[in-house]
């Protein structure tokens, strides 16, 4: 029923009930139109005697009166369809309107695709994972389209960094190598050394005997003498 709600069937010997003041004073109170106020069709007598404001909203608070929800229309089939269609149906060429470049520019796919790239090139970079040489070079590499996906730049970054790891191990066996060297080099020197200072103090010690006993001699000719 819309405006006039008429709850009891039209009978012979029945006396109809225009609760057309009722669903008027609703419509107000609820903010609505008169065809969503419902009226319930068991409680006319109660309803039939509210003929004030005060009296419907208490009718309204025992659930006599109630607002119906909006019509809308229904999501249902546009659900069903998009749920084909992600399965790939309904998507041939006569569901097809434009080229593919209209469609999807290839813009678009390029723009998409640097953004990912050159994001995660930033947050390796904040991460401290990749130094400020390794980040410019590799940002101009995927400005020259060398990088198809994330993918392949990530396998990029793992190379490169097992290279500066390889390359940072020889180094450092060389250097280990090196100064094993040079610490064997200063033990030879060091040993040499002593070496020959004793030679030296040996040296030493057999001329001042000589001396002395060349001294003792001439001292007991002259005594002679």
């Amino acid at each position: 029923s819309k405006a006039t709600v008429s709850v009891l069937n039209c009978r012979k010997g029945i006396k109809m009930v225009s609760l057309k003041l009722q669903a008027r004073l609703a419509g107000k109170i609820l903010k609505c139109g008169r065809g969503r106020v419902w009226l319930d069709p068991n409680e006319t007598t109660d309803l039939a005697a509210a003929n004030s404001r005060r009296q419907v909203q208490k009718c309204i608070k025992d659930g006599f009166i109630i607002k119906k929800p909006a019509n809308s229309v229904s999501r249902f089939r546009w659900r069903h369809r998009q749920a084909a269609k992600r399965k790939g149906r309904h998507t041939g060429f006569g569901k097809r309107k434009g080229t593919a470049e209209a469609r999807m520019p290839s813009k678009e796919l390029w723009v998409r695709r640097i953004r990912v790239l050159r994001r995660l090139l930033k947050k390796f970079r904040e991460q401290k994972k990749l130094d400020k040489y390794s980040y410019h070079d590799m940002y101009l590499k995927c400005k020259g389209n060398v990088f198809k996906n994330k993918r392949t730049l990530l396998e990029h970054i793992h190379k490169e960094k097992a290279v500066k790891l390889r390359e940072k191990a020889l180094l450092d066996q060389l250097e280990a190598k090196k100064n094993k060297k040079l610490e064997k080099r200063e033990k030879v020197q060091s040993s040499q050394l002593k070496r020959r200072e004793k030679e030296r103090a040996e040296r030493g010690s057999v001329v001042k005997k000589a001396e002395a006993t060349a001294a003792k001699a001439d001292k007991k000719s002259k005594k002679k003498k």
